[in-house]
């Protein structure tokens, strides 16, 4: 991308729109602008890829990959077979005795071609079939009809009725103008 700011500098296009073109900070779009006049394009060199590098070897990957082949039950979580990233996060614990964060796991995991997933929070005694019963028959008896289809004010400041107001009451229509 710098090499790309360079060849811009060169046509006189200013920081300011190589900021947009490259979809950059300005900051960043000024600085290369000044070590450019400062040393030409050489004085830009490219740079790798950002961020903190792999902790993990090559070939401790490829084993990570086969483990989580294996699924979530052969290392301990039998309750689903879900890995989510906080569980590969343990197990590349337990398995390589590195620490990574749950971020950290999440990447590796899309590195390695996998997804986290949400395990489904739900309680070891539900019962599926009573649940499915409750909702088809049960819960048709105890909902409230909806609101009628008849027209009427939406807003929560409406203004009380008429029918309960004094005769002489302001906005009545029957008291005197002032």
């Amino acid at each position: 991308m710098r090499m790309q700011a360079a060849e811009l500098f060169e046509q006189e296009v200013g920081p300011t729109e190589v900021a947009r073109r490259l979809r950059v900070s300005g900051k960043s779009a000024y600085q290369w602008h000044q070590l450019w006049r400062a040393g030409g394009v050489e004085a830009l060199p490219p740079r790798g890829p950002g961020g903190s590098r792999c902790r993990l070897s090559p070939r401790c990957l490829e084993k990570l990959a086969a483990h989580l082949d294996q699924g979530p039950a052969a290392h301990g979580w039998a309750e689903d077979q879900v890995w989510t990233a906080s569980r590969v996060a343990t197990l590349i614990g337990r398995k390589f005795h590195v620490s990574y964060s749950v971020s950290g796991a999440t990447r590796l995991m899309h590195g390695l071609g996998f997804t986290p997933q949400m395990p489904a929070r739900r309680a070891a005694e539900r019962d599926e079939q009573a649940v499915t019963v409750w909702t088809e028959v049960t819960w048709g008896e105890v909902e409230e009809p909806g609101r009628t289809a008849t027209g009427g004010c939406a807003s929560r400041t409406r203004p009380a009725s008429r029918a309960g107001r004094p005769v002489d009451a302001p906005g009545d229509g029957g008291a005197s103008p002032r």
